[in-house]
């Protein structure tokens, strides 16, 4: 068994408008574990909202993450965060001991995109710019417990035009083909963002898909204790992997 000094760190990047408040569960099992594990906000998110999203900002904040965690990380993102985190282990494989990549197996082009787009341009003219139909959603879609730890980070109410304009310009299957480690893509059952989950997994070297029963496209939040299993049960797996020379 693993002592906690060599357990692999852990490093969490969340989706489009939370924050790393949106990790709160994930980040105590984690410790409870043993597990060094970070949370952190992208650029116009959560603590840095005043900040303009850009593929190289949202990237720096990520190694901003590895460099804190000692250099090389277990990186897990969804949605958004899945992109980028695709992104950077796609640039830095030696800095990625193990990649999961969570809600984010839907090539980020395109009408699903675009749809996206439109529709955050006609909420963001709302009289508050959509902070009411935004909380209110959050608390349809999720457990009380997981909106409010959404919630609690704040609401990126400017992020999501610029945010998606910048992920348009990603090319993750290029990035998923790139990097040598393990890959876990991590969906919920019930999420639209499979569109492409085949020709993810193809583009992997070493990849795997996981579904998380129940869940919908925020499957940490969801299904917080399924998810939770599934990444404890993958740090373990990182963990036992021989680094390489």
């Amino acid at each position: 068994m693993a002592t906690p000094e060599a357990l692999v760190p852990v490093l969490l990047v969340h989706g489009i408008r939370t924050s790393a408040t949106m990790w709160r569960f994930q980040e105590e099992r984690l410790r409870a574990a043993g597990y060094p594990v970070l949370a952190i906000d992208l650029p116009g998110h959560g603590q840095r909202m005043s900040e303009p999203f850009t593929v190289p900002a949202a990237l720096a904040a990520i190694d901003d993450g590895v460099a804190d965690l000692g250099g090389r990380v277990l990186l897990v993102g969804l949605s958004l965060g899945g992109y980028y985190a695709v992104a950077y282990a796609g640039e830095h494989p030696d800095r990625v001991a193990g990649l999961v990549a969570a809600g984010c197996s839907a090539v980020p082009k395109g009408m699903l995109l675009e749809g996206y787009r439109l529709l955050a341009r006609w909420i963001h003219r709302l009289p508050d710019r959509g902070l009411w139909l935004h909380e209110a959603m959050v608390h349809l879609m999720l457990p009380s417990a997981g909106a409010h730890d959404v919630l609690a980070g704040g609401a990126a109410l400017d992020v999501m035009d610029s945010g998606l304009r910048a992920t348009s310009t990603l090319t993750p299957l290029a990035s998923l083909a790139a990097y040598p480690g393990p890959i876990w893509l991590v969906n919920g059952a019930l999420d639209h963002f499979r569109l492409n989950e085949r020709r993810f997994l193809a583009a992997c070297r070493n990849g795997k898909v996981v579904v998380v029963h129940g869940a919908t496209h925020l499957a940490s939040l969801a299904q917080p204790e399924r998810f939770t299993t599934i990444l404890l049960r993958v740090a373990g797996q990182v963990t036992a992997r021989p680094r390489p020379v």
